[in-house]
Formats: C-alpha cells, structure tokens, sequence
C-alpha cells in the first residue's frame, strides 16, 4: 500500500494518495498537506496514506466550513510558561467533551466501561506519535510500570486519580492496541480526568523517554545526559524531558495537532503542524488546516492594547470583560471582530462564609442558613449587572448556569432576588434588631455589626462589585470592609479560621452533566472556602481537619460518596438534583453573577470560530472543545 500510495501521490499536482479510512469502509481518497508535499516528493517524510492511522477520526463539521489548509496564526501569551497553553487549546486526548459536554474518544479509537470500574481502552492501529513512531499499548506500559509504580521515580506512587478508596487499578495490556484499567469498586473520576483541560496522562513515548531512564540505558550514557541537561539525576532528567502538558521540550513526541518547535526561553514560540496528527475533514484532509500557530510573548498589561490594533489573529487570554468597548471601537479598523462568549463558572464571583471560622461572635452567625440567606436577599445583583457588566450577566446563586442538563431555575433564583425587606426580617429574627445611632445592627457582644471580606485580588472589577455589595449591605445594618491580602496568606487563614468571609470565583463547572463529579458541591477539599477544614477532614480520610458537624453538610457528604457508587446515570442525576437543592437552599456560598461574557477576538480571515461560545477551563479546555484544528485562515497575512 505505502508504494502505491507513494507513487500514485507523484501523478497528482496537489498530491493525493488512497488508504483506507475505516476498517468497514472502501478505500478512500486521502488529500496531501500543500506544505508538506515537497518533503514527501524528496522522501523525507511518508506520505499522508501511511502517516494517518488505519482508522482516522474524521472531524464533526457541523455548523462549520470546509477549510483550505495553510498559513500561520497568531496569537499572544504573557511568559514562557504558557506555552502549556497549546496543550489546552489543541486538546487531543484519550477522550474529550464534545460540545454537548459528553465524553466521546478521540485519540482512542474506542473503549468499553464495565460496571464502572472497568475500562477497556482501544487505540487506532497505525497511529503515530508526531516523530513518525508507533504510539502503541507499550507506551502505556511504560508511564505504568517504569514511571508511575517504579519506587525510584514515583515515590508517592500513581496520582491519586487513579486510587479508588486507596486501591490502584489491575493494569494489563491485552494486546498491541488494547489496555484496561481495573477497579473492585467504580471510578467515575476516571474519565472525566483524561478529557480533562489538564488531562491525567496514561501514557509516555517509551521510545524516547527510554533514552532517560536507567532500566533501558548504561549508567554512562545516562550520567552524561543528565550533566548536559543539567539535572541532579536520572530521576530528575526524566521528568524534565518528559513533562507533555508543561509542553516545553521541542524534542518531545506529541499526539497535539501543533508540535513546539522553539526551545524556551525566548520571545516567540513556534507550533508546526503534527504530520502524524489522527483527525481528516470529511474531504480527507489532514488536520489541522492551519500549518503554524506562532506565539509572542507581550506584558499582560499591553495585551489588550495589541489585540485592539490588529496583532493577533485569536485571541482571549489577557483580555478581561472591561475592554469590550475598547475592542469593539477596533474592529472595523483592524479587521477582527469580537465575539462574546459566555463564561461558565458558577458565579463570577462568589462570597464564601467560612463555616469553620474560628471567631467566636461571627461563627454562629456564618453557621446559621438565615443568615446566609438574609446577606444573599440583601444584595441588589441588578444593580451589579447593570453598572459593572452592562446587563450582560446571568443573576444569581452560585450554581448550574442554563447550559447544563441538571439546571433548574429555582437552583439560581431561590434566596437570590434582591428582597431588602424579608432581609432584615431574617437578621431581626436572629437576635440583630438593635442598631447602633450609625445604623448598624449589634453583635452578641455589642460591637457594630462590621464584617470583613478578604480578598486576594486588586482587581478593578472586583473592587467595583464590593463596593456595589457593601452599598446594599449597608442597608441591612452591616457594614462592609475589604481586607486584601497576598494570596499565600489568604489561604493560610482561611484554612486556619481567622477569615470570616472571602470572595473568589464561584465554582469552577457551571455546565456540568450527571456523568461530572459533583465534589464542589459537598466537603471534599481544603481548597473549597466555605468549609476548609471539612474539605480537610474529608480529603485526608480523618488525619487533619474537622469532623463535618452540620447536618445539610453531612448529607452533601453522603451524597458524594453515593455517586461515586453509582453506575446508572438516572441515579447520578437524582443525586445531582438533591445536591444542588441543599446548596440552593442552605446558601452555603452567595453568588453574584455569573455567564459574564469573555472577549474573543477573531481575525476577519480565520474562520470556523464559533460566533457563540462557552470559554470554560473544565469542561472546555477553553477554545479546546470548538476543535482549532478545524480553524482555517483565508488567506495569508502580509510577511506569513
């Protein structure tokens, strides 16, 4: 096949070869990359038939164009570091969310979950890693055996992703193009890690990370390595050589449809397109379309002002909501437009009452539902909507945003209309009724009703919402200040009980599905604001933090580990469903606003940009689950 594919790519102008797509399916007519027919015609590089996997994964170009391959787009970034960025934005993985927010395979051709707690995955025969070799169930073995569980390299051990009640999986290859991964219990955390933004890697190249490892290479060789790349050992070498995600090894294999090709540090970063990339378009073409995708490096301050003025030709990072009107006067001038897309966090920002302070007036205030919710009813989030985002917000609760199949209304609505008056009603109720000749309402010990909200942000945005929140409060009798902090010591004491209240953003996955772990909604994590010591107790299995001694908290917990039990997606919605309505009632955090829109700014000549848009982290991998390897340029940019 590869010599008539060879030969038959000759006869062709534009360079065509046949091969077959499906294993069910006839050949079918595959289409060489015009930028790579010269290296094929010189035999420096097969030709499309033998570079693409037996079974290609041919592109969903629903509501899209067909696009003409070529040219190089640009975008902006703040330092080196984000060139891990490219990892998001091309998001090829062993599974991904599609844009119904399901997990469907992607570099998997596909796979098989029994029970929930065993997962069968199936690669496609013929793929290749972008330096043309064999990606294989060897290289699965290797992450697995000389890498995760090799006490010389992992001292902790698998990531903790991959433990089931402490339990590691029975790993087995089954053949050359098959793993399976075993649990005696369900492991619903298994998937959602692998298509996640920043994925759960199961794999390594073996044949080139080999090269750093003891086990495969003399002592010799080895040492002169890690004195080149100048690292304490072996160990060290082979997990700076390897790191895909941080995507900062121009030597690394890849399975991205772009391939880093300039070596940090520098100003500006190269991504070549991957020959051996597995997707075609329904023409049988290779993606991606677009053949570089070129990176510069700009002070985050200066990002906005070069989109503005035409520098990039996608771009979304660095470009907060309150450059809208400033974009937007640009982009008739400079030739882009600027799309809105909704943001999906729970809410924009979000207020956490620690319910594990350690303040003894304000702990059983923050502990008490009414006052949670008479805070959440004294607060005017039109007014925040209208001043700060242009009534361009969702208002209310920090909760499941339309997008997501669990959203109810009520869930964003319940304790959440601005109502000043059942409010005071609630405070008065409480024990608050007197006031002080200021106005505020008096503590149990006397004082004035002044509570602080920490903060590790100076941003003007959220000093603008804080303000519009203390105005309101203000009528309640309480008064708002603002303590700002750097951002290790505000953790440090909320973790600790000294903070009373912060503000952070809200929680992470507005859209999620029945099959989306529902952890942020029950004590699970230290990181969760509302309840750290709890998410402390939980997370450790009882060796730090507290015991949960609230009941709406406790059944949060119960129901966590209830869907983690379960296998039937019915189940997994009606836990979903009593999990949000506890948070919706109890007002264990108090939203503001959510759906704020992000700026995207799209050249006039890259299409397949969706117009309408979720810029989510997880699930979305931002611009990841709109497929860039489908974006195409109309043309080259003057100097490209």
């Amino acid at each position: 096949m590869g010599g008539f594919a060879a030969a038959f790519l000759l006869l062709l102008v534009i360079g065509t070869s046949l091969a077959p797509a499906r294993a069910e399916t006839p050949l079918r007519l595959f289409v060489e990359t015009p930028s790579l027919v010269a290296q094929v015609r010189a035999g420096k590089m097969p030709p499309v038939a033998e570079r693409l996997p037996d079974d290609p994964e041919l592109a969903d170009m629903t509501g899209k164009r067909i696009g003409r391959p070529g040219g190089d787009l640009h975008t902006l970034m703040g330092s080196s570091s984000d060139t891990k960025r490219m990892v998001v934005y091309g998001y090829a993985r062993l599974v991904v969310y599609d844009r119904d927010f399901d997990i469907v395979p992607d570099l998997l051709k596909s796979y098989e979950v029994k029970e929930g707690r065993i997962f069968t995955l199936h690669l496609r025969k013929g793929h290749k890693w972008s330096d043309g070799y064999p990606f294989t169930a060897e290289d699965f073995r290797y992450y697995w055996e000389d890498f995760a569980t090799d006490p010389r390299v992992s001292k902790s051990g698998p990531p903790v992703i991959l433990r089931v009640d402490g339990e590691l999986p029975r790993f087995e290859v089954l053949d050359e193009t098959t793993v399976r991964y075993s649990w005696s219990k369900p492991n619903p955390y298994f998937l959602p890690a692998l298509a996640g933004a920043a994925p759960l890697y199961l794999y390594r190249p073996a044949h080139y990370m080999k090269r750093f490892h003891l086990t495969y290479t003399d002592p010799e060789t080895l040492h002169e390595r890690v004195e080149e790349h100048r690292q304490r050992n072996w160990v060290a070498l082979q997990y700076n050589m390897g790191r895909q995600y941080r995507n900062n090894n121009p030597d690394l294999p890849s399975l991205q449809p772009w391939v880093l090709k300039t070596r940090p540090p520098s100003d500006r970063y190269i991504f070549e397109r991957n020959p051996f990339y597995h997707r075609i378009d329904p023409n049988g073409r290779q993606l991606p379309y677009i053949d570089r995708w070129i990176v510069g490096m700009a002070a985050p301050a200066l990002i906005p002002a070069k989109a503005g003025t035409g520098d990039t030709d996608l771009q979304a990072y660095g470009l907060p909501f309150s450059n809208i009107t400033f974009l937007k006067e640009g982009e008739r001038r400079n030739g882009y437009t600027v799309h809105l897309w909704r943001t999906a966090s729970g809410s924009e920002m979000a207020l956490y009452p620690n319910l594990n302070t350690i303040d003894p007036v304000w702990r059983p205030l923050v502990r008490n539902a009414d006052f949670r919710r008479a805070l959440s009813l004294g607060i005017n989030r039109s007014d925040i909507n209208q001043t700060v985002y242009f009534g361009m917000a969702v208002e209310g609760n920090n909760t499941v945003l339309p997008e997501s199949p669990l959203y109810r209304r009520d869930y964003t609505t319940r304790w959440a209309t601005y109502d000043p008056e059942q409010a005071n009603k609630l405070l008065d109720g409480l024990g608050l009724a007197h006031r002080n000749e200021e106005g505020l309402r008096l503590l149990a010990n006397g004082e004035p009703m002044e509570l602080v909200v920490e903060t590790a942000s100076n941003d003007l945005e959220q000093s603008d919402v804080l303000y519009l929140l203390g105005e309101s409060w203000r009528k309640l009798g309480i008064k708002l200040h603002v303590r700002v902090l750097e951002r290790e010591t505000f953790r440090n004491r909320i973790f600790s009980g000294s903070t009373v209240m912060c503000i952070w953003s809200g929680m992470d996955n507005g859209v999620p599905s029945a099959d989306f772990p529902p952890n942020d909604l029950a004590p699970t994590s230290q990181i969760q604001y509302q309840w750290p010591k709890w998410g402390q107790y939980v997370e450790t299995r009882g060796r730090a933090g507290t015991p949960i001694d609230l009941e709406p908290a406790k059944r949060l917990a119960e129901l966590d580990q209830d869907w983690m039990a379960a296998t039937d997606r019915d189940e997994k919605t009606r836990i979903w469903q009593e999990m949000l309505e506890i948070n919706a009632d109890q007002v264990f955090t108090i939203g503001t606003v959510a759906g704020v829109p992000q700026p995207v700014v799209v050249s006039d000549r890259l299409h397949n940009v969706p117009e309408k848009g979720l810029f989510n982290w997880d699930p979305g991998a931002h611009f990841g689950i709109y497929r860039p390897d489908t974006f195409w340029l109309e043309k080259a940019a003057p100097g490209n």
